[in-house]
């Protein structure tokens, strides 16, 4: 298990850099984003994942790994707006998006640890298809859910469907990273 504590960190820290990195150049431009734009970012990246899979081929730079963490990356997002409210133009300090940042990585990683304690670390015979299978069904969640005005009778809500897409991207970062994938 402290392989995979290890393993984590170091493709959230990979992913956070990146953050933190567009956040110096951009601001937070990403807090106008509602929670549908934030789940259309997350799908677009993934539909590409699964259409480089499908094909074995791609026409545009950016590789798998990347898309991954650019899925992470709008997950985090996507929390932190579930938090913060309203969207609407607003610049944060480089410091609260750290500690937002660092919030909800903490809470996945725990809650990845919980399950991996549970399932014995199934994730890591499963295919970088599935992965990305996973995270558009994550994605179709939310969107039934903000279909449903943002209310669930037994299911999990928009939050926890955001945190399985973390840490499903993290999983194929951690595969890709060991040559599996």
């Amino acid at each position: 298990m402290s392989r995979t504590n290890l393993q984590y960190d170091e493709a959230v820290g990979q992913c956070k850099e990146i953050f933190l990195k567009k956040t110096k150049d951009y601001g937070t431009a990403w807090r106008v984003l509602r929670t549908i734009s934030v789940v259309d970012q997350i799908f677009i990246k993934a539909l590409r994942i699964r259409t480089i899979q499908d094909l074995q081929t791609q026409k545009v730079g950016d590789d798998i790994p990347s898309e991954f963490k650019g899925i992470l990356n709008y997950a985090v997002i996507g929390l932190m707006q579930l938090e913060l409210g309203q969207p609407q133009v607003e610049e944060l300090p480089v410091e609260k998006v750290d500690e937002l940042y660092r919030k909800y990585i903490d809470f996945a990683k725990n809650t990845m640890l919980d399950k991996n304690h549970d399932y014995g670390e199934a994730w890591r015979e499963m295919s970088q298809q599935s992965f990305a299978d996973l995270i558009l069904m994550k994605l179709m969640r939310i969107k039934q859910i903000l279909a449903n005005d943002g209310k669930t009778l037994i299911s999990e809500g928009i939050d926890a469907n955001y945190v399985d897409i973390i840490n499903y991207s993290v999983f194929a970062l951690i595969l890709i990273a060991e040559g599996k994938h």
